[in-house]
């Protein structure tokens, strides 16, 4: 509403201007014809030898064209001389035109009232350079006062009719901006209750079409961060849930139960199992909050093999117990620029879900290579492979590609995902290659570093 009544000020104010440039317009046109007819008349009067009546009226006689309302001639005395109306010779006239034009200025007067023009001019009648007297006329113009009335009264009009345009426009504009900007918080409440479906339609290319657009994308990024929470819920609380229910079956039975001593060391057994496996997965949950949310230490120097070496003794049991067969070539040892408890977890990680996947008689195996720029880890198994269309997913969070066989064997979904943040935080590069039914193979790029380039950092 205040852009509405700066617009009525400012078409008042031009209505107002352009009623004051027509007056002044006609002002300056009237103000050029009566000088021009005073001065002629005062010139021809000034040639006279005597001013009295008789020759004063034979000279004003003679301009016919003169076309004034009232004109009089007074003498240096301002007495009248002649008078068009009916003031008697010898009167006395006090007005101020003529007091002016006898002190020798040209004097002109404008008044517009009530549709009409009344304009006044006194000159003073010169003879050999002496004023002796004035000629003073005056003009009653009704019709140029109707005309300028009419063209007042057209602004008037046009200057009302654009004030209701602006009037009317607003209305509709508030009202259309008032009914878009409440679909626009009707549609918050729905996403504030819980309903991250809802998509607001707005019509238009303006700003709050903007805002609509903005909106649906953030109601998206909600929709889909609320259904990856709901997934982690779900995928936590039921890994969570498992080997808490078999600790307590099997304590539940060691407490109920009269068992032998070896019995009770394996229930015991288990249930340090399942711990360790709760211990794991709670592990898993930490590392990827601090991998995304905390800032890392400070990138060390390191070479990847004896790494790699205490990975691989600490996970040959469990490539025995699966038949597999766990081979390395480590002869390209390349020291790179990598956080050692990072690279333990990477290799751990990935050694580990290659032996998880494998099939009985399978092979794993981790080599290591170096080109001019890169260290390089390979981490292959002859597994049943990653389909196709699951490859772009297997580093986000919880996704798994076979769900029963990953619960099975302890998959969170976790351990990819831990491996990708790892990586990049290392400034590495990981890529798989995987044909289904055949295995698959894990290639990690790291920035490799010289001997001498090891001492120069160092010193």
């Amino acid at each position: 509403m205040v852009y509405v009544a700066i617009t009525f000020i400012a078409l008042l104010i031009l209505n107002l201007y352009c009623s004051s440039s027509c007056q002044r317009l006609f002002y300056e046109n009237k103000e050029d014809t009566m000088v021009e007819k005073s001065q002629l008349a005062a010139t021809e009067i000034g040639m006279l030898n005597v001013l009295t009546e008789t020759t004063v009226s034979n000279t004003v006689n003679k301009f016919s064209n003169l076309k004034v309302t009232q004109l009089l001639v007074t003498d240096q005395e301002g007495l009248v001389i002649y008078d068009s109306g009916s003031t008697q010779s010898g009167t006395p006239v006090e007005l101020t035109q003529i007091t002016k034009a006898l002190a020798g200025n040209d004097v002109f007067t404008w008044n517009y009232h009530d549709g009409v023009m009344v304009s006044e001019v006194a000159t003073p009648i010169m003879s050999s350079g002496v004023t002796v007297g004035c000629i003073y006329m005056m003009e009653q113009d009704a019709q140029q006062g109707q005309l300028l009335k009419s063209i007042q009264m057209v602004i008037l009009s046009i200057t009302l009719i654009l004030e209701l345009a602006v009037f009317l426009f607003s209305v509709a504009f508030s009202h259309s901006f008032s009914k878009r900007l409440n679909r626009i918080m009707t549609s918050m409440r729905i996403i504030q209750d819980g309903d991250f479906t809802h998509k607001v339609t707005m019509d238009g290319n303006d700003e709050l079409t903007v805002l609509g657009d903005e909106f649906n994308n953030l109601a998206k990024r909600l929709q889909t961060s609320e259904h990856k929470r709901q997934q982690f819920v779900s995928d936590a609380s039921h890994e969570l849930k498992t080997p808490l229910a078999s600790i307590k079956l099997l304590s539940d039975s060691i407490l109920q139960n009269d068992m032998d001593i070896e019995t009770i060391r394996e229930f015991v057994g288990d249930i340090g199992e399942e711990a360790e496996r709760l211990t794991r997965m709670s592990q898993k949950l930490l590392d990827l909050t601090r991998g995304e949310d905390v800032e890392a230490e400070k990138a060390e120097i390191n070479y990847m093999a004896p790494t790699v070496e205490r990975v691989v003794r600490m996970l040959s049991p469990h490539a025995k117990q699966s038949q597999l067969e766990l081979i390395t070539n480590l002869e390209c040892d390349t020291p790179v620029l990598i956080r050692e408890d990072d690279l333990y977890r990477i290799v751990f990680n990935l050694v580990e879900n290659a032996i998880k996947y494998n099939i009985p008689g399978g092979k794993v195996t981790v080599s290591l290579e170096r080109t001019e720029e890169w260290g390089i880890l390979k981490v292959s198994d002859t597994g049943s492979g990653i389909p196709e269309d699951a490859i772009p997913h297997i580093f986000e969070r919880f996704y798994r590609v076979d769900k029963a066989r990953s619960r099975a064997s302890g998959g969170s979904g976790l351990g990819l995902s831990i491996v990708r943040n790892m990586v990049q935080r290392n400034e590495g590069e990981i890529h798989v290659d995987s044909t289904f039914g055949m295995g698959t193979t894990f290639t990690l790029k790291f920035t490799a570093f010289d001997t001498e380039d090891t001492i120069e950092l160092e010193q």
